[in-house]
């Protein structure tokens, strides 16, 4: 009997430790097909290491952009593609990560990776690192597509996170296919109700998000 109240009191402790705030939701549980790699999670990123406030690797979004991310997907089913995730809701506590890290102009470890033309001082002026970040209202995501029957990313000419010109979405000197892919990923999300940013072909946020201009630090876990 003790085994099963200690039980029953871990399982309500993780229930919730585990809630969002409202209008929040887990992506994969509305959308089980979408594919995720959460890079900030992980230390495959511009900084190499993981990065603050991502203690788990689950996908947080606005309930109201996850109801038309899976539009998005379920379009891109029908050609046996997929959306694959690398970042979703940001709190501001790694933003301030991102801060802190750029002004210290000695950590250039992964600067051949991802920012290889890029005066490390100058991330700043160039915008390639803010203050404040579009992801942590909560309707912001940086996605790719895959084709479903291998798993591979679609060629983008660029890695993901890669500072420079080359990540413009208008950005010309690519390959045919490298053009066609891009056109498909910002066709299908502008017309699922998501709104470009014009210098990095992988980012995208929800026209009329719900938390415009509020910046959460919840974790994401």
């Amino acid at each position: 009997m003790k085994l099963k109240i200690l039980l029953g009191l871990f399982l309500v402790s993780q229930f919730l430790f585990s809630q969002l705030p409202d209008g929040f939701v887990y992506v994969k549980q509305q959308i089980p097909s979408i594919q995720t790699e959460l890079r900030y999670y992980s230390g495959k990123n511009f900084i190499g290491k993981p990065i603050t406030g991502y203690n788990k690797n689950v996908i947080i979004l606005s309930a109201q952009a996850t109801r038309a991310l899976k539009k998005a997907q379920e379009e891109l089913e029908t050609f046996d593609l997929s959306l694959k995730i690398y970042d979703a809701y940001r709190p501001q506590r790694a933003v301030n990560h991102f801060i802190a890290w750029a002004k210290d102009l000695s950590d250039t470890i992964m600067k051949h990776e991802y920012y290889p033309e890029v005066d490390k001082k100058n991330l700043f002026k160039d915008q390639y690192i803010a203050s404040k970040s579009r992801h942590s209202s909560g309707s912001t995501l940086d996605v790719t597509l895959i084709d479903r029957r291998t798993g591979e990313e679609l060629d983008m000419g660029t890695p993901y996170d890669y500072f420079g010109p080359q990540s413009w979405i208008h950005f010309m000197r690519l390959t045919t296919q490298q053009k066609a892919n891009r056109l498909l990923l910002q066709n299908i999300m502008t017309k699922h109700g998501f709104r470009p940013y014009p210098w990095e072909w992988w980012h995208f946020t929800l026209r009329g998000e719900p938390f415009r201009n509020q910046h959460f630090d919840f974790p994401v876990e």
